[in-house]
């Protein structure tokens, strides 16, 4: 079952207009989250939205939006002020353009949404709209507001839907010669880059997303069944770097250890799992734990319920 759409309304091009909903195309509810707890009672913190100066908690409906002008001074706007200069974009996604995928710096690229006809009627209109995208071998351009905001957002043809990218305003990029403008200019040799290019050669293949494995999430999984299983931690001799003396000494070094990966594969590496599936799902039930039922009937107390962090 599809998740619910975080945003529903028209995509239009000139006068070909369709409904759409729009779904985020990544999650990060799979992985392992902590909460904050009381270290002396084991309960879970709870957060109090207080005015800064009484201390007093207030309710939702005396809480307004304000613009610190000053130290302590600050304009309200209101809901209704804010719904006022609601833009057309709120209920539509307007193309403006289209443009080349290589002129879309990455850096203004934010996240992935997928885009999909909304009901039983718009698909002929959506179709005509991808398949345009398409044919030109082009990306889309226009605007979607999400949470009150203007964003721009690029379609591109996937499958038989839409990917919408929501993309960055030149104010939000930083300037790269403010941390670029002391790096040294280094000569690199072509024995270097000969040796470098060789590298790459032997490292050279496809991208494939299934062979990663977020190693530190696994590491988080590793330690909450240990923890669960009440077994010792112990702390893991962590590698030291080691300063490189002779530059061509370690590329040449590096051409070996290559080749070495390239024809015999490390042994005892994990084999990744599907794509999709939860890391909590390895979260598994300690050995001999008691039914739910059972367990139920018999609640331990709290003290016996918390363990030490």
């Amino acid at each position: 079952m599809a998740p619910r759409a975080n945003w529903k309304g028209f995509l239009r091009l000139s006068l070909v207009t369709c409904p759409v909903a729009l779904y985020p195309a990544t999650s990060e509810s799979e992985k392992i989250s902590f909460n904050q707890l009381n270290r002396q009672t084991g309960h879970r913190i709870k957060y109090l939205k207080v005015d800064a100066d009484t201390g007093d908690e207030v309710p939702n409906e005396d809480i307004v939006k304000g613009y610190e002008l000053e130290k302590g001074q600050y304009i309200e706007v209101s809901k209704e002020e804010l719904e006022e200069i609601a833009l057309e974009s709120t209920r539509t996604i307007e193309i403006d353009e289209f443009v080349d995928r290589s002129d879309i710096d990455p850096r203004y690229l934010i996240r992935p949404y997928y885009l999909r006809p909304d009901g039983k009627v718009g698909h002929d209109a959506f179709a005509v709209i991808r398949e345009t995208i398409r044919e030109l071998d082009k990306v889309a351009i226009g605007r979607v507001v999400l949470t009150n905001r203007e964003h721009i957002i690029a379609l591109e043809p996937l499958d038989k839907g839409l990917m919408g990218t929501l993309l960055r305003y030149p104010y939000e990029v930083r300037d790269a010669q403010e941390y670029f403008d002391e790096i040294e200019n280094v000569k690199v040799t072509k024995d270097m880059l000969d040796l470098a290019r060789h590298i790459v050669d032997q490292k050279s293949g496809s991208f494939e997303p299934d062979k990663f494995e977020d190693q530190y999430e696994t590491a988080l999984v590793d330690l909450i069944n240990q923890k669960r299983a009440g077994k010792p931690i112990t702390p893991k001799e962590r590698p030291r770097g080691e300063n490189v003396v002779d530059l061509m000494d370690a590329l040449r070094k590096s051409v070996g250890g290559a080749a070495a990966e390239t024809k015999a594969p490390k042994k005892g590496a994990k084999k990744p799992r599907k794509a999709g599936a939860g890391q909590k799902e390895m979260l598994m039930p300690i050995a001999g734990k008691k039914p739910a039922k059972e367990a139920a009937a018999k609640k331990p107390t709290a003290g016996a319920r918390r363990k030490s962090a």
